[in-house]
C-alpha cells in the first residue's frame, strides 16, 4: 500500500496533486530513466506565470548546456520531450551534445494556467481553477499517461531521458511515491530514476556547487 510522501511547502494545494497522482493507475515500467527540468527563463527567476513561448534566458541557456555535459556520461539512447519553448530549446542542447535526435510528445507539457499568465505565481495553488486554464485533475492524468507513453514507446531504445517541467516532476514524484531530494527541482537539474526493491529512488546528477561553478 502506498505511504503519502511528504510534498514540498513552497508552493499550495500540493497535497491534491500528491493524493490525484496516486490514484492514478500504477506505472508498468520499471526500467532506470532520465528526467531533465528545463532551463531557467527571465518569467521563472521573476516568479511569473508563463506562456508557451517563453525561451530560456541567458542563464538558462548555461544551466541547459551544463546539464547536457553532465548528461553526456550517462547511457542515455534516446530523448522526449515537451514541444513548449523552454522545454524544446532544452531538449534541443541536450540532443546536439548526445548527437542524438529527440521526440516530442505533447504530454510532458506544463500545466497551462490561462488567465493567470502574466501574473505571480509567488502564491501558486496547484488545486485552482484558472479561468481558461487546465484543471489539476486533467494535468495529472495526462502528464501520467504522457511519461507512461514515453517510457513505453523507447522500451527498445532505453534509457530515455524526459525533458519536461517542474510541474511534470512533481506529478511524477508523487505517482512514483518517491520523495524530491533538495534542489531536485531546480532549472535543469538532471535526475536519475530508479527502481530497487520494490520502490523508485532519485539521484541528482549535479550537485548545486557544480552548477554553480558551470555558470560562473
Amino acid at each position: 500500500m502506498k505511504q503519502p510522501i511528504t510534498p514540498p511547502h513552497h508552493h499550495n494545494g500540493l497535497e491534491q496533486l500528491v493524493q490525484r497522482a496516486q490514484a492514478q493507475s500504477a506505472l508498468q515500467h520499471t526500467a532506470p530513466f532520465y528526467f531533465l527540468r528545463h532551463g531557467q527563463t527571465a518569467r521563472n527567476a521573476a516568479r511569473i506565470f508563463q506562456d508557451r513561448g517563453e525561451p530560456l534566458d541567458t542563464v538558462g541557456q548555461l544551466q541547459a548546456t551544463a546539464a547536457a555535459q553532465r548528461l553526456a556520461q550517462e547511457p542515455i539512447r534516446s530523448i522526449v520531450g515537451s514541444d513548449v519553448l523552454r522545454a524544446s530549446q532544452t531538449a534541443d542542447t541536450v540532443a546536439r551534445q548526445l548527437a542524438l535526435p529527440w521526440k516530442v510528445h505533447t504530454g510532458l507539457r506544463e500545466r497551462h494556467f490561462g488567465a493567470l499568465i502574466g501574473t505571480s505565481s509567488v502564491q501558486l495553488d496547484w488545486a485552482c481553477v484558472p479561468a481558461g486554464g487546465e484543471t489539476l485533475d486533467g494535468f495529472v492524468q495526462r502528464t501520467c499517461t504522457g511519461v507512461a507513453e514515453a517510457l513505453a514507446t523507447a522500451a527498445n531504445t532505453a534509457p530515455l531521458l524526459v525533458v519536461a517541467h517542474g510541474g511534470n516532476l512533481l506529478v511524477l514524484a508523487a505517482w512514483l511515491n518517491v520523495a524530491l531530494p533538495p534542489g531536485a527541482l531546480g532549472n535543469a537539474q538532471p535526475l536519475h530514476f530508479t527502481h530497487t526493491s520494490g520502490r523508485w529512488r532519485i539521484t541528482l546528477l549535479l550537485q548545486a556547487q557544480d552548477l554553480a561553478s558551470n555558470l560562473a
